[in-house]
């Protein structure tokens, strides 16, 4: 068996759930959204993951399942549904939606894939901007204020944001080691072998696509709840597809840690960016992904005495 004290995957997870314990028991509002926003890009680069690391499917279609949860979700709850269960027909319709668009979508590859994905969000951001009074149009959405007080509140969705990204490793460490999982493997290997080998490849990348758009939605319904208010500028923006590919090249792309890893690092250096230099923030992305390609490959799990350690084995 595998020996707790020894992987450090483990403490990775028990540290990062520790200081969110600690930071819900302080209340500190700064601390609050910082830690609800590391949380939130958690779930967001290991969605990601699912398509563009294990499945190798470079997709910039994470703004548009994001942008549809968070519009769903507003839409259902202006329509007099419960916060919940908006969050739940949201994150359907995004996994529905991502299900029946890779079944013609990923029978594209490489850049022409990429390219495609990424006009997945563009359309949906012109479609909910002229949708009139039902989505808002271009003035975006308010959505109704939870009763209870800020600070409350903050807490309360640190929690939620917790809980989703938790939901999000766990359900990437479950593909990981399953037949699904070595499908996919397969497909990023090499396609045409996956498929003289028996598995149906446009199923596969379609529900792990589906899977992907599924935890991204919740997260913009979600994030759509935690700021009251949206439009499709914000919830469409191009950036929201970027950041998770970039967290995940840090921590390690195809892995199960690398996407919180990186998520977790690039937040935090992305604030101490923003507040020393605010105006070089998209400079600082530009020269993360220079450096990530040329110097840091494998990402941080790449590192060879990382890898080593992730993938010590204590036999029973």
């Amino acid at each position: 068996m595998m020996s707790v004290q020894r992987d450090p995957r483990t403490l990775l997870y028990a540290s990062l759930l520790l200081v969110v314990l600690v930071v819900i028991s302080t209340g500190n509002n700064y601390w609050l959204r910082l830690a609800s926003n590391a949380a939130l890009y958690v779930a967001l680069a290991s969605s990601w993951n699912i398509v563009g690391g294990f499945t190798g499917y470079p997709s910039f279609a994470t703004a548009a399942f994001f942008g549809l949860g968070a519009y769903a979700s507003a839409i259902a709850q202006t329509q007099g549904l419960s916060m919940p269960l908006a969050w739940a027909i949201a994150a359907l319709i995004a996994a529905l939606g991502a299900y029946a668009l890779g079944l013609a979508l990923l029978r594209l590859r490489g850049h022409y894939f990429a390219v495609g994905s990424l006009v997945v969000a563009e359309v949906l951001r012109e479609v909910m901007a002229a949708g009139g009074e039902f989505t808002g149009g271009g003035m975006g959405l308010n959505l109704p204020l939870l009763q209870m007080p800020p600070q409350a509140q903050g807490q309360f969705f640190l929690g939620m944001f917790t809980m989703l990204a938790a939901l999000s490793v766990l359900v990437s460490w479950i593909i990981e080691r399953s037949r699904f999982g070595a499908g996919l493997r397969c497909i990023e290997q090499n396609e045409a072998a996956a498929s003289m080998l028996g598995v149906n490849t446009t199923r596969y990348k379609s529900l792990a696509l589906a899977i992907s758009a599924l935890l991204a939605g919740a997260a913009g319904a979600l994030y759509a709840n935690w700021i009251n208010y949206i439009d499709p500028g914000d919830v469409f923006n191009v950036l929201l597809s970027v950041k998770p590919i970039v967290m995940a090249l840090l921590g390690g792309v195809g892995t199960v840690a690398g996407p919180v890893i990186g998520a977790v690092g690039l937040v935090g250096l992305e604030e101490i960016v923003t507040r020393s230099f605010l105006d070089l923030t998209g400079v600082f992305f530009g020269l993360a992904v220079v450096v990530l390609v040329l110097f840091l490959p494998g990402g941080v799990v790449g590192l060879r005495w990382l890898k080593d350690r992730l993938a010590v084995r204590e036999a029973a």
